[in-house]
């Protein structure tokens, strides 16, 4: 069964009609995204490092993120992204919304869950990730400027950076 993405306009207001994985979207229609950043206790930041066989952006490291399908609540597509790309199981008191950014064809809806885990107990997903890791914020823009990491790059969406910058 394809994958189904609703659509929206511009405003993110929504179409009532739904687009398929893998068919490029007309110019000024949208879908939802998801991008979900893990903080453990030390404030170190999780991402994990996409397969070498994925068409888009190989080898570079990420958080989890995802589309949202259609009928899915972002919130419930957050927590499902993230259960599928790491094997964390998060519940909503350890999920925040922290807003969104545009894209050139979606809209990203960020999150941050904030929970123990060790890096042992990350199961990555078979054809999406092939390694694990925690880093510093200073370290996450450190691969941001050597070109190590995936696109989109919502740690520069100001309220995540506001969560380790305090500003």
């Amino acid at each position: 069964m394809p994958e189904l993405f609703d659509l929206y306009d511009n405003d993110r207001r929504p179409l009532g009609r739904v687009h398929q994985r893998g068919i490029p979207l007309p110019k000024n229609l949208y879908h939802v995204v998801v991008s979900v950043w893990t903080i453990n206790e030390r404030q170190q930041i999780l991402l994990t490092l996409r397969s070498p066989n994925k068409h888009l952006m190989p080898n570079l490291w990420e958080s989890t993120s995802g589309s949202v399908h259609a009928g899915e609540r972002n919130q419930d597509a957050a927590l499902r992204e993230l259960r599928e790309e790491t094997g964390i199981v998060a519940n909503s008191e350890e999920i925040t919304f922290l807003g969104t950014t545009r894209k050139e064809a979606s809209f990203v809806d960020i999150f941050v869950v904030r929970k123990k885990v060790d890096l042992s107990e990350i199961v990555l997903q078979a054809e999406e990730t092939v390694a694990a890791k925690w880093v510093t914020f200073s370290q996450l823009q450190d691969m941001e400027r050597k070109g190590e990491l995936a696109f989109p790059i919502s740690y520069q969406f100001p309220p995540f950076q506001a969560l380790f910058t305090g500003q």
